[in-house]
């Protein structure tokens, strides 16, 4: 592993942990050369689909994207950065399970819309604001109405 301080490839492990759900490796390191200390994070690379966007595109599947998204819909709100990585795990197993060469990233937008209430109904409703489009307030508020309905 490259230093990032000193571009260095000599360092050593000094600590290995597993996360709470025992997806990914947090490993503290020790730069042999600089003697500065850095954390990686290990995780299983997963096949996934490529995404095909509205208009035709192709694009890999990047976990950041999705995470600075959701971090902007739960921006101010009562979401750890923990949740947002379980959100995220969960939309990549389903990505994963789908089985395909392809998906369309309206079906993914749909899988985020289906769950994202319950990690927070304000990041929902943000998400929504942007993911559907809205032309105006009618629209918005249709779906407050047949969110608020879905509830019950």
């Amino acid at each position: 592993m490259k230093c990032p301080y000193c571009g260095q490839l000599d360092n050593r492990v000094i600590d290995s942990r597993l996360n709470k759900d025992k997806t990914i490796t947090r490993r503290r390191r020790h730069c042999e050369a600089c003697n500065q200390r850095f954390t990686t994070y290990e995780r299983i690379e997963m096949m996934l689909p490529m995404l095909v966007k509205k208009d035709g595109r192709r694009e890999a599947w990047d976990r950041g994207k999705m995470i600075v998204g959701l971090e902007k819909a739960c921006e101010k709100r009562p979401v750890s950065l923990e949740d947002i990585d379980r959100f995220v795990d969960g939309i990549e197993h389903r990505l994963q399970d789908a089985g395909g060469k392809e998906i369309f990233t309206s079906q993914l937008g749909e899988w985020v819309m289906e769950t994202l209430p319950q990690l927070d109904e304000v990041a929902y409703v943000r998400f929504a604001s942007v993911y559907r489009q809205f032309k105006g307030v009618n629209e918005f508020m249709d779906e407050l109405k047949h969110f608020l309905g879905n509830q019950h």
